[in-house]
């Protein structure tokens, strides 16, 4: 594909995914299985009606996986840009998160895991900290004049 159709595609897709996800097409939606119902004592439920319904929700759902994934690999592509630019601009985080995408899944578990740790860690270092501070206070000999409530029920 050349670049003039691939932007034909891109809009063609966006504008149908746009349209395809508006409530106004999920009433038409309802409306044509609704009508299809209808029409079945008409054409004594046969097998021509059924396949009418049967080929058409089989011909949309075809089509529409190729929309919603090539909305999805865009909107993917925007969030991995916006993230890096993130990470680029702050001046305490790792450049070598930047292509993380291109990580296979063992280079990412191991990420993961040492990621995890930073976060127990973070998390010990945090209630050591309150547990300094609440033995601080409980050690406190203001601690019964700031609280006279508390000394009073002692």
């Amino acid at each position: 594909m050349n670049v003039r159709e691939n932007l034909r595609f891109f809009h063609l897709a966006r504008g149908t995914a746009r349209i395809a996800g508006h409530p106004a097409v999920f009433v038409l939606a309802v409306g044509t299985v609704i009508v299809w119902v209808l029409t079945g004592p008409f054409f004594q439920f046969s097998d021509t009606w059924q396949l009418v319904i049967n080929t058409g929700t089989t011909v949309v759902t075809f089509l529409m996986v190729f929309l919603i994934q090539n909305s999805q690999n865009r909107d993917s592509i925007a969030i991995h840009l916006k993230l890096d630019e993130l990470v680029r601009s702050t001046r305490a985080a790792q450049n070598t998160m930047l292509n993380l995408d291109e990580l296979d899944e063992k280079e990412l578990d191991l990420l993961l895991e040492k990621y995890r740790q930073l976060g127990k860690d973070a998390q010990i270092h945090v209630e050591a900290v309150e547990n300094r501070k609440s033995t601080a206070r409980e050690a406190s000999p203001e601690s019964d004049e700031r609280h006279p409530k508390a000394s009073a029920k002692a």
